[in-house]
């Protein structure tokens, strides 16, 4: 079931069980703002959903083998552009008409640079947001990230490349796809335009400049600013770090040391139905406490329309991706160095974007506020799936006492109960 009325915007759907993500099966999701509500800018000529990210050759079971066998991956064979490789895909578009590209970085492993040749791109909508439109000559986009943009077939009738290549890699991948005007008068020529590569400060810089759109209309009439989340304390900080290590001589990736393991019955079931034993709360801390790594079913308990920070902070020299389900959050801080109280004071309280995926740069950290008003056990995870897998991960139980379906729909009667909830009901008959 997904319920849409309070969210719009551009998503993507996976398999998110068994590795299979490494095997496809991800396609676009578009949320339409309803009817009479506004959206900031005119019906574009068309809307394209563009999937990108990096891809291997390898089945997904020979590369959650490798896993298992607690082996790192290995560097990736390529990048794909809805499926296909160097030149395999196409957009056809009519000159002087404007279009909109839902992009999403679907990969597993790294961040990507989107551009078209000689074209510029207006960034509208990020997440679920739409953001003030701001033009750039290309665009990074994070592991599970999400955006729009829209651009103007406003050159010489011919062909174009589309580029997407890797960041902050060695090599650096890079892959084509081709934008054809009805008219064109010939194929693409030249080399493929070149982009950022390990720059850190160009993506930092960017990713700041990404901002609300604070009057024009979300989900509902009301404009997005209405919503002044800079004006509410905060109730609790969770300083989350990752780290990676080896566990019994096998890889493993943790969050605040805790390298989280699947149990064997789905969390929310075993909280829904109080079976003992199946997970532990407050078996991750709220601040990283610099120990060794180990494993554990990590549960973090959370109240129900608490509103916290959370600080990522990313010690290592690769860039991270996190994701939170179940909710957006705003990222109102990110920069260089550890986090500290004082780093609040350079927080952007007023129109900071909202969205559901955030990066945090090498040897840096990235803060976010939530508002907690959605009930249940929500997964927050790195979306490296490599290193989601092998334990950087946990769940977040936003918990209140209420039995009110006001706050939390009961499970359906058709749920699939397994593990230690086999044979049980989900409501009375």
């Amino acid at each position: 079931m997904l319920q849409v009325k309070d969210q719009i915007g551009s998503f993507y759907y996976f398999p998110s069980l068994g590795f299979h993500k490494a095997a496809g099966g991800f396609g676009g999701i578009r949320i339409l703002s309803r009817p009479r509500i506004p959206v900031p800018f005119p019906d574009p000529a068309g809307d394209y959903t563009v999937l990108i990210g990096d891809w291997y050759k390898s089945n997904h079971t020979d590369l959650r083998a490798q896993l298992d066998g607690g082996k790192k991956l290995p560097f990736p064979d390529g990048i794909l552009i809805n499926g296909r490789g160097p030149g395999g895909a196409s957009f056809n578009v009519e000159q002087g008409k404007t279009y909109r590209l839902r992009i999403s970085n679907v990969g597993l492993q790294n961040s990507v640079n989107f551009r078209i040749q000689n074209h510029r791109l207006k960034l509208v909508e990020v997440e679920g947001t739409h953001t003030l439109q701001t033009t750039y000559s290309s665009i990074d986009l994070h592991l599970g990230q999400s955006c729009s943009v829209l651009f103007t077939a406003d050159q010489p009738a011919q062909d174009y490349y589309i580029v997407v290549s890797s960041r902050f890699t060695n090599p650096v991948l890079t892959t084509t796809a081709t934008l054809r005007y009805s008219n064109s008068a010939g194929p693409v020529s030249g080399p493929p335009p070149g982009g950022p590569t390990i720059q850190v400060d160009w993506s930092l810089n960017q990713a700041r400049s990404i901002r609300t759109n604070l009057t024009a209309s979300g989900p509902r009439p009301n404009p997005q600013g209405s919503y002044h989340y800079g004006l509410i304390n905060t109730t609790r900080t969770i300083r989350l770090a990752n780290s990676a290590g080896q566990v019994n001589g096998k890889q493993r990736y943790a969050v605040n040391s805790v390298s989280f393991v699947p149990a064997d019955t789905p969390l929310k079931l075993a909280d829904y139905f109080k079976i003992d034993g199946v997970f532990r709360v407050g078996s991750i801390s709220d601040n990283p406490y610099g120990g060794g790594i180990y494993l554990d079913t990590s549960v973090m308990n959370a109240d129900y329309r608490a509103f916290i920070e959370i600080v990522f902070q990313n010690d290592e020299d690769i860039i991270q991706s996190w994701h939170l389900d179940g909710y957006s959050f705003f990222v109102v801080g990110m920069d260089g160095g550890q986090w500290t109280p004082a780093s609040r004071n350079g927080y952007n309280l007023r129109d900071a974007v909202s969205r559901c995926t955030a990066q945090v740069y090498p040897k840096s950290w990235t803060a976010i506020y939530v508002a907690l008003d959605n009930v249940g056990m929500w997964n927050l995870r790195s979306e490296y799936w490599a290193r989601q897998y092998l334990g950087q991960q946990f769940y977040l139980r936003v918990y209140t006492t209420s039995t009110s379906l006001r706050d939390e729909y009961p499970i359906p009667k058709n749920a699939l109960l397994c593990g230690r909830a086999s044979g049980r009901r989900t409501r009375p008959l």
